[in-house]
């Protein structure tokens, strides 16, 4: 599945359209992986637009603001905004509660796994 998604860099006068590939459910049937690719895929396709060219970075998925609204032709959209800009993905036909609570439990898992190692 492709997902669109709607870019504004920060400096920029205009909004420019990307894709998310690689999504394999249907938004209705979608895990919280499915989410978090969603989300990387978002960061990912701003980080492409701002630096052409250049290597792929790491993603973690900290430190964004994000929102999820119902759309005027149904469904509902993912907005995130970090310092580089803005992104806008969907419509998804997926409840927004639903989605609010995946898109919660993704972020708030640690980034790496706790070691059992105290230093």
């Amino acid at each position: 599945m492709s997902v669109p998604v709607d870019i504004w860099l920060r400096g920029q006068d205009h909004a420019t359209t990307a894709q998310i590939d690689g999504i394999a459910r249907a938004p209705a049937e979608w895990t919280d992986e499915d989410v978090r690719l969603v989300l990387e895929g978002m960061l990912r396709a701003m980080d492409r637009l701002k630096r052409p060219g250049e290597d792929r970075r790491p993603i973690a998925l900290r430190g964004l603001s994000w929102i999820v609204n119902p759309y005027e032709d149904g469904g509902v959209v993912i907005a995130i905004e970090i310092t580089m800009g803005a992104a806008v993905a969907g419509p998804f036909d997926i409840e927004q509660a639903a989605l609010e609570a995946m898109i919660t439990r993704v972020l708030a898992r640690p980034l790496a796994p706790p070691s059992p190692t105290v230093h």
